[in-house]
């Protein structure tokens, strides 16, 4: 785990202009060491130390608590830069924002005090939620126990626990003795719990989405949150949830985009059959550039207008409202998810042989992609669009759409 000194000079962004000049200044750093970093698995240790001193982990704190509140807007696209330069590095954070909103909504008075100050202080959050190995992606195995005045245990193991290895604090899904859904904020050097770097995927590879597992590890009563009531009523947790994974994935799009044109520019060699002097100049090559681009802008433009969608919600939360935000979101992660997928398989055909060569580590976009976009099938979310349109009915508040 990455730690900040407690002499470290930690930024507090104060507005949405701010926040979005910051994000472009560091994807733009960000960018320069992500295909090494992903070829050798070094981990972003250092990246993520700069994240944090960076003040982009507080944009969510509340006003009055002495944060800038930003516009949803503002943190998809904050994800989408973040993820046009590295993906691993935009990854890592969303769970942090997510367990954020669960503060927000549920948090006591005390408990939003005390992790707001955390979070502008530069600490980051992780993710101890998913499970293997049982019936679905919802059912938790992972138990909250009473263990005394005021105190509980957990106990459990956890998979795909993305950012874990790299926080301060781990926000761990458990089920109560009454079966009741509880997010309990344990610090990452707490007795009982261990993280173990051991993913393998095949994309993604630097998220270091791991296991962690819970020894009667003892937690606090004030650090429990309950998160099951966050279902109640209308909620934006799973919009917000989902729209900065379709962030993640429109940056991977514009990235891989990005990287095709300038190999082509610079490294391709035109069809001989194309009579053109350059490849840029190849007109078949100059018309699927032109697809690619409808498909990524498409995909950003109904990224915008998702996240738009849920500031208007937010302004007005109601189960209309929300339900036209959670839409809105699900619209917008099938059109990233196809533009993404579409994109990094389309790097090769336009980019030609020497883009297969694996020094070059092109194929990291691709892999980055279909492995990203396997959270939360977008054929799910088409079913709801549906029945929205045709109508009217309400999308679930399972908090994944």
């Amino acid at each position: 785990m990455t730690t900040i000194p407690a002499s470290a000079s930690v930024r507090v962004i104060r507005g949405d202009a701010e926040a979005l000049a910051v994000a472009a200044q560091l994807a733009a750093k960000f960018a320069a060491g992500a295909a090494d970093r992903d070829a050798h698995r070094r981990l972003p240790e250092a990246e993520l130390a700069e994240l944090s001193a960076s003040g982009l982990l507080g944009l969510t704190v509340p006003a009055a608590h002495g944060g800038a509140d930003v516009a949803t807007t503002t943190l998809s696209e904050v994800f989408r830069l973040l993820a046009a330069a590295d993906p691993n590095l935009a990854q890592i954070p969303q769970s942090h924002f997510a367990y954020v909103n669960v503060l927000r909504a549920q948090g006591t008075p005390e408990q939003q005090r005390f992790f707001f100050a955390e979070l502008l202080a530069g600490k980051r959050f992780g993710n101890a939620q998913s499970e293997a190995g049982t019936k679905h992606v919802q059912d938790y195995r992972t138990r909250l126990t009473p263990a005394g005045p005021a105190e509980f245990t957990l106990n459990g193991v956890k998979h795909y626990s993305t950012g874990a290895l790299f926080a301060h604090w781990i926000p761990v899904l458990a089920k109560d003795p009454e079966d009741k859904l509880q997010v309990a904020y344990v610090p990452a050097d707490a007795p009982g719990l261990s993280i173990v770097d051991d993913w393998n995927g095949m994309g993604q590879r630097t998220t270091a989405s791991g296991t962690v597992r819970l020894a009667e590890v003892r937690v606090p009563a004030g650090h429990v949150v309950p998160h099951h009531r966050t279902f109640t009523g209308p909620q934006l947790h799973g919009a917000v949830a989902q729209l900065l994974h379709a962030a993640i994935d429109a940056g991977i799009a514009g990235g891989a985009l990005a990287e095709a044109a300038e190999f082509v520019r610079t490294r391709s060699r035109p069809w001989f059959e194309s009579g053109a002097e350059r490849a840029d100049q190849d007109p078949l090559t100059i018309q699927r550039f032109g697809e690619l681009t409808v498909a990524v802008r498409g995909a950003e433009a109904l990224l915008a207008t998702a996240a738009a969608e849920v500031d208007r919600a937010r302004a007005n939360l109601a189960d209309t409202t929300a339900a036209a935000a959670s839409v809105a979101v699900a619209v917008a992660k099938v059109a990233a998810d196809r533009a993404a997928i579409e994109v990094t398989n389309a790097l090769f055909e336009v980019a030609g042989t020497r883009s297969a060569l694996d020094e070059l580590n092109l194929h990291r976009h691709w892999r980055n992609a279909r492995t990203h976009t396997l959270h939360d099938p977008v054929r799910w979310k088409i079913q709801h669009i549906g029945r929205h349109t045709l109508t009217g009915e309400h999308p679930p508040r399972h908090g994944l759409i």
